[in-house]
């Protein structure tokens, strides 16, 4: 495969948060010549998580992350930004685990499906759809989420008050997808800058 195809070859990504019910999910279209690190990057723009937290990709027995100083007491991390997507991809279905934030445990799977070449005139990585808002951050987990909405929903709860103002004006229900498909243009653009580099070498 040349350089230019393999710049231009993409795979369906489905996201899914572990554990939430009703499920909240995203589906994007992704290159598969970007690195876990980016990859990282797709799964934040795609759920709006923000960034501020460890996390690492799982497959098989291997794991992806950020470089750490003694991995933080845990099992050493093979470096998400050494390793391209399509180097971990199967031919037919790659399931990946995701895990954001080591505290509230935020586990992702990702279903990546469908390889092949992508449309002319479409930035990748590409928002399709999705259901779901999720969660907001440091809200204690699955458990501490759906707990914060119970709470929101009883008025006679005697921390109602308190978790309505600390929920804002968050809604379970919407997806901010204007917001959703900047933040993945950003890395599109970014991408795309680097294959315009990649074909001006090659003429």
């Amino acid at each position: 495969m040349s350089a230019a195809d393999s710049l231009n070859e993409i795979c369906t990504l489905r996201i899914e948060l572990c554990h939430s019910d009703p499920l909240i999910w995203r589906q994007v279209e992704v290159p598969t010549s970007i690195t876990l690190k980016v990859l990282h990057e797709v799964v934040q723009a795609a759920m709006g998580w923000f960034d501020q937290h460890l996390w690492e990709f799982r497959i098989g027995q291997q794991r992806f992350g950020l470089p750490m100083d003694e991995d933080w007491g845990t099992e050493p991390r093979i470096e998400a930004a050494k390793v391209r997507l399509r180097e971990v991809l199967t031919p037919r279905r790659t399931v990946i685990t995701y895990l954001y934030d080591f505290g509230d445990d935020w586990e992702h799977r990702l279903i990546l499906t469908n390889i092949r070449q992508g449309e002319p005139g479409i930035g990748y990585p590409h928002y399709v759809a999705g259901e779901g808002n999720a969660p907001p951050e440091d809200c204690g987990g699955i458990p501490g989420f759906y707990d914060k909405l119970a709470i929101a929903a009883d008025p006679a709860h005697p921390d109602h008050a308190e978790i309505v103002e600390w929920l804002d004006d968050y809604d379970p229900r919407t997806i901010d997808e204007l917001q959703t498909k900047i933040a993945l243009g950003r890395i599109a653009k970014r991408r795309n800058s680097a294959k315009a580099r990649i074909s001006k070498r090659s003429t």
